[in-house]
């Protein structure tokens, strides 16, 4: 029976390496060869090749194809002296890969030799718990989790739909939560907002919402603006550094003033609105698709719009429309999926369907468009009366 030894060199005589040179130098090029990292977690922490993946030796077969679902990409496999990664390049081989090579010296080597390498952060062994679901995701992995953990999302209303989009969004870790909200806790939120409880009555909804984001994930930092968002202050709020704004307004004079102030400052708009028992949700991301102008011109007639308060709302409708927001900034945050971007998405309780339509970008749109003509903040209160009357 053959020992290690020579079964290691069996192997390596019947896998391809490459010295940490010549993949140096391959890592250099534009169609550099993905990297994968098959050493234990505490190795990877010390410190790895740049853009390198980690999948670790004891779960490569499980994991790697969820990873790396294109056979033909070219791989280097190393570990830190080249000999799990020469049994990993095998078995590699074995499921299909169609070129991969081991890095012949492994890390060691490549340290040994002063190249650049990425010493990671790493969670805590607590968020290592909190999240271990995500880290299960190939899409999100530690990586992904620590996007999450740095991205900056804007909440404009800590109502029906900021209250479900606040909680998952929290619960998925972002690590800061801006809330815009004048309003304070009333009794007939209760039945939809559920980021508010009873004993707050009379309380601004944004320290409420603040209270219980902040219970439910200390990772979370919540910035509370307890202020109606006007022209006045919406470059002061974005200048506090927003990666996506999830809106949540119920009026169109908000939904207006955070539509040109996104294009103008290049922040995507997560839209989201609800009525009885139709929601709507779609992506407004600058410069990759329409805008919230493209899509209404001008606001509608009050009697065609009537609000929650005047017409009602499904209690169970925002929870619906706010996860789907939620999920949608997640996609942002994780460059993952396929946005809503140039996709209305229409959600009918009733009759429990989503249907889908396509929305395009105008090039004559007054904000967005080729030429636009509205290059400033206007008083979008007075901007929707006189279309709406006109």
């Amino acid at each position: 029976m053959a020992g290690y030894r020579e079964l290691l060199a069996r192997v390596r005589a019947e896998i391809d390496e490459v010295s940490t040179v010549e993949a140096r130098e391959l890592h250099r090029r534009p169609d550099a060869p993905l990297f994968v990292d098959v050493r234990e977690p505490d190795e990877w922490e010390e410190g790895h090749i740049p853009g390198a993946l980690y999948t670790g030796r004891g779960r490569l077969e499980q994991r790697i194809e969820g990873f790396v679902p294109d056979k033909s990409r070219p791989l280097v496999v190393y570990c830190s002296a080249g000999s799990r990664s020469a049994f990993a390049a095998k078995t590699l081989e074995e499921l299909g890969y169609e070129n991969v090579v081991n890095l012949a010296g492994g890390f060691n080597d490549w340290k040994r030799n002063g190249f650049e390498l990425t010493i990671p952060r790493v969670l805590s062994a607590e968020q290592r718990s909190r999240y271990s679901r995500h880290l299960l995701i190939p899409e999100v992995g530690e990586d992904g989790q620590q996007r999450i953990l740095d991205a900056r999302v804007l909440l404009v209303g800590a109502g029906g739909l900021g209250s479900p989009a606040s909680l998952y969004l929290a619960a998925a870790g972002v690590g800061t939560l801006g809330i815009v909200d004048a309003d304070v806790v009333d009794e007939s939120n209760l039945q939809r907002q559920i980021v508010h409880a009873t004993d707050r009555l009379g309380e601004p909804k944004v320290l409420s919402a603040k209270r219980t984001v902040e219970a439910l994930n200390p990772d979370v930092r919540v910035v509370p603006y307890q202020e109606r968002l006007t022209s006045e202050n919406v470059e002061r709020i974005l200048a506090d550094g927003w990666d996506v704004i999830v809106d949540g307004a119920d009026n169109f004079p908000t939904r207006y003033l955070v539509n040109d102030a996104s294009v103008w400052h290049g922040i995507p708009v997560v839209h989201g609105s609800i009525f009885r028992f139709e929601g709507q949700v779609t992506l407004f991301q600058p410069g990759v698709g329409p805008c919230y102008r493209c899509l209404f011109p001008k606001p509608p007639p009050p009697e065609l719009a009537p609000s929650c308060a005047e017409g009602g709302v499904l209690g169970v409708l925002p929870g619906i429309v706010g996860s789907l927001q939620a999920n949608e900034a997640l996609k942002l945050i994780l460059e993952r999926g396929d946005s809503l971007a140039g996709r209305l998405l229409l959600f009918d309780a009733l009759g429990t369907t989503l249907d889908e339509v396509t929305v395009r970008r105008d090039p004559d749109c007054p904000v967005c468009g080729e030429h636009p003509t509205i290059t400033e903040y206007v008083d979008y209160v007075e901007f929707c009366n006189s279309v709406s009357l006109g």
